[in-house]
Order: C-alpha cells, then sequence, then structure tokens
C-alpha cells in the first residue's frame, strides 16, 4: 500500500481519497445537459448587448460567429478528453497530462478565477433584478448578495444529485423564457433598426453595419462569448457522472447546440425589435426591446422575471463548477489539502463554502458585476487556449491512446479553437485592461504560491496525478 505524505503525519493512500470521494453515478446525460446550459444561460439576458457599443451590429455578429466556432471547436475537443481523463479535475487534468505540472495549475487556476469571479458578479445582477422588480421591497445590497451565497451553497452541500436537478428545473424555466420572448419580439422585428447605430467616420473600415470600424470586431469578441461562456466546464462533473465516457461527450454536444440556437434566437429578436442603439447600454436588453416606447406589457413583465431565473440558474451551476475545480487542485495538492475534503453526503464543502465567502467578499465590496466579469472571462480565454493546445499535444504525442470519442476534424479542430482563444485573450485589453491586468496580478500570487511550496507537495494517487505518471512510465518503457 503506498504513503501519502499529509501535515501531520502519513496515511494510507485510500484513506487520503476516500476522504476525498465525491459521488459518483449522480448525473446522467440531461442533468449535465441542463447544467452546461445552466453555466451560460444568464448571458442571454444580459451583457451580450454591450457588444453593439462596441462593435455595433455587424461587428459583434461576426464577433458572436467567431466565438460561436471557438466554443464550438473547444467543446468538441473536450469531449474528447473527458471520455480519455473523466476526472473532476477537468481542463487542469487534461493540461497536466498534456502540458506537466506546470501546465496543469496554469490552467487550473485561469478555470478557478472564472468561476469564483463569475458567481460574484452574477449575485449582483440579482440583486440589481430584484430591487428592479421591487421584490418583497428590498434594494441591491449585500444582504441581497448573501442570501444568494447562502441559500444556493446550502442546496450544494444537501448533495450533488439534489443540486443537478434544482439547476436543471431553474434553466428550463429560463430557456423557456428565452423562447417565448423570441416569438413576441418576433412580431416587432424591422430589419431597418439592426443597422441604426451612428457610424464613426474616423474608424477603419466603417460603415453602417460596422459603425466602428474593423477594429469594433475584434472588441466585440468577450461579448460574443457571453452566449456561450461557461459551457466548458461540464467537464468538471465527469466523477459525478453516470458512465460519463458516453455521456460527457453527449452533454457537451447538446449543451452546444441549445446555446447556438438560443445565441442566434435572442440576438436577432431584441436588436430587430427595438434597434440596437436602444439596447446598446440597457441593463435588461430584453425586457427594452418588449416595452418599445410604452410602458411594461405582461410579456415583458413575464420575461423581466424570467431573466433572474436565468441569472440564478447560472450563478447556481458556476458555484458548482467552482466548487470542483477547486476540489481536485487540492486533493492533488496544488491548492491545501483540506479544501478537498468532502462531507458525508459526499459534498467539497469547504470548496463550497471558502470560493462562496470570497465571491460574497468582493460583491459585498466592490459591487462592480461588470469589472469582475471581465476579469472571468479573462480567465477563461487563457484556460480554453491551454485546453486546446494540451488536445493538440496529446493528439501529437500520444496518437496510439485509446479514444472512446474522437473530435470531429482532431487537431485542425483544437488549432481553431487554440487561435481563436488567444485572439479573445487580446482582446480583453481592449475593452477593460484594469481588469486584464487585476486578473495577472492574481495570477502572478498564485503562480509563486505554486513555484515555491505546492509543486514539491503533489499528491501521486490523486487520479490526474496517476493518469500523468502513467503516461511518463509508458513513455519511459518505449525508451528503454
Amino acid at each position: 500500500m503506498t504513503l501519502e505524505e499529509t501535515k501531520d503525519a502519513p496515511v494510507p493512500a485510500d484513506d487520503y481519497l476516500k476522504r476525498r470521494a465525491l459521488r459518483q453515478g449522480s448525473a446522467g446525460w440531461l442533468l449535465l445537459t441542463g447544467l452546461g446550459v445552466g453555466y451560460v444561460v444568464s448571458g442571454d439576458f444580459s451583457g451580450w448587448n454591450i457588444g453593439l457599443a462596441e462593435g455595433g451590429f455587424g461587428g459583434l455578429a461576426i464577433a458572436t460567429l467567431l466565438m460561436g466556432v471557438m466554443y464550438a471547436c473547444l467543446v468538441y475537443a473536450l469531449a474528447e478528453l473527458s471520455a480519455i481523463l473523466p476526472a473532476a479535475g477537468g481542463g487542469y487534468g487534461f493540461a497536466r497530462r498534456a502540458l506537466g505540472t506546470w501546465g496543469g495549475f496554469l490552467t487550473g487556476t485561469a478555470i478557478l478565477i472564472e468561476y469564483v469571479l463569475a458567481p460574484a458578479a452574477i449575485s449582483i445582477f440579482i440583486g440589481d433584478y430584484v430591487e428592479s422588480l421591487g421584490l418583497f421591497g428590498l434594494e441591491s445590497g449585500w444582504p441581497v448578495y448573501l442570501a444568494c451565497f447562502v441559500v444556493f451553497i446550502g442546496i450544494h452541500l444537501w448533495g450533488v444529485g439534489e443540486a443537478l436537478r434544482f439547476s436543471l428545473i431553474v434553466t428550463a424555466i429560463a430557456v423557456a423564457a428565452l423562447l417565448i420572448f423570441a416569438a413576441g419580439a418576433f412580431t416587432e422585428f424591422r430589419a431597418d433598426g439592426l443597422d441604426d447605430i451612428p457610424v464613426d467616420g474616423s474608424a477603419f473600415g466603417a460603415s453602417s453595419w460596422l459603425p466602428f470600424g474593423l477594429l469594433g470586431i475584434w472588441a466585440a469578441f468577450p461579448f460574443g462569448m457571453w452566449f456561450f461562456l461557461g459551457v466548458e466546464g461540464v467537464p468538471l462533473a465527469a466523477e459525478e457522472a453516470k458512465d460519463p465516457v458516453r455521456s460527457m461527450p453527449r452533454a457537451l454536444s447538446l449543451s452546444m447546440m441549445v446555446l447556438v440556437l438560443l445565441a442566434v434566437l435572442t440576438f436577432f429578436a431584441a436588436t430587430g425589435a427595438r434597434g440596437s442603439a436602444a439596447i446598446q447600454d440597457a441593463g435588461n436588453p430584453l425586457v427594452v426591446a418588449l416595452q418599445g416606447d410604452g410602458g411594461p406589457t405582461p410579456l415583458s413583465r413575464f420575461v423581466n422575471y424570467a431573466g433572474l431565473a436565468g441569472l440564478v440558474a447560472s450563478f447556481f451551476s458556476l458555484i458548482y463548477a467552482g466548487s470542483r475545480q477547486l476540489f481536485a487542485l487540492s486533493r492533488a495538492g496544488y491548492l491545501p489539502r483540506f479544501l478537498s475534503l468532502t462531507s458525508r453526503r459526499r459534498s467539497p464543502y469547504l470548496g463550497l463554502l471558502i470560493p462562496g465567502a470570497i465571491g460574497f467578499a468582493l460583491a459585498a465590496g466592490t459591487g462592480d458585476g461588470a469589472r469582475m466579469l471581465n476579469i472571468a472571462v479573462f480567465g477563461a480565454t487563457i484556460s480554453y487556449a491551454l485546453m486546446a493546445l494540451s488536445h493538440i499535444v496529446l493528439r501529437r504525442r500520444e496518437p496510439d491512446l485509446p479514444r472512446p470519442y474522437r473530435t470531429p476534424g482532431g487537431v485542425l479542430t483544437s488549432s481553431v479553437a487554440l487561435v481563436l482563444a488567444l485572439s479573445a485573450l487580446v482582446a480583453t485589453f481592449l475593452v477593460d485592461v484594469d481588469a486584464a491586468l487585476i486578473a495577472l496580478g492574481v495570477y502572478v500570487v498564485a503562480l509563486a504560491y505554486f513555484a515555491f511550496y505546492s509543486r514539491h507537495r503533489l499528491v501521486a494517487s490523486a487520479p490526474e496525478e496517476e493518469f500523468a505518471a502513467l503516461a511518463a512510465a509508458e513513455a519511459e518503457l518505449e525508451r528503454n
């Protein structure tokens, strides 16, 4: 029996992992698909429309198309990788095998930045919705943010099966509302409203469809991502999935198909019903698109309440993703090991509570949801590039590795994802330089911790580490 070093004393490896076990077989392909859509659905209700102010209708349309291609290529690459290594580490685990410990930590940290910052931002947006709807006379502020974290983390602590079923129900409500919105908005569709943003004559390549020129397409990249941001987190549920080798690729593909449909319907319905200029700065663009010059309508009120459901679905799902990424990094020793301890109900309770406390503190202390989302986008684009690179490296270095599912197009598909991810990373500097620099600062601190401390204390029996060790042993045998 192998031993694992702990802070206090050596303990058997199987005992170490027993105290860090998730509930297996809790999620089938339907719950996983709901999780993938739930990560993202709030982005359909708000946020994407700010890209109209950066690129106009044409610029945002092209940016959304390119980002959709990036996510589709990435999702198909991840489907292959998740079938090879169905563990809670997700992108970190894939990069660990392909790029070594540094690559694994870089990827895992980037994903963690995304999934800690995004819920904090969404809790602020939930508060704004609660206030605008006049629910219980509450105003947006720390009591609402605290209630979000306490209630929804509490459901996660109850158990993963219960949590994912709750997420599926709320996500279904939000998706149904988007379809109803599109049906209503298309009755008011006017093609001449699509390109009604004034043209900046000084911008290179400016036109009515590209009012801010060709550079506006690039600047709109981060907002085109909002229609898909988070779907890559589905593999983080691999250890808790039923038959992950089959269900994970299926759920990833179905999630992406649903999100593409919702993106097309929402984008065209909202801009066509009210015009691009009217919704480019709106906090709830779908409601503005439905109300027109008059007051609230029954449909706009319904969509307003449904927007709250969409925010709750994404908030809830992103908490799940962040806890599983933190759990995997901690279990393998990249972060303090106590963070991966699980409860009797097999929930990583510290992995839920500590990111939740950080998220609440950020929301209550700053109130700047847009800035935190921009930081999250920066972390996301780094992780996308590294995950796509991992697919390419594993295809080149280990062509004979058993692959129950193979990415259509192979390395060409993941290469497209890599190029577009790097382009999106640079685009974040065009939108919010401060957010990008803050994310870089967090990265530097995390890397210093890894360089000087945790990389010398990794846990060899963690699934992702065993997977990498097996690859190293096989390579050694081939050399001999």
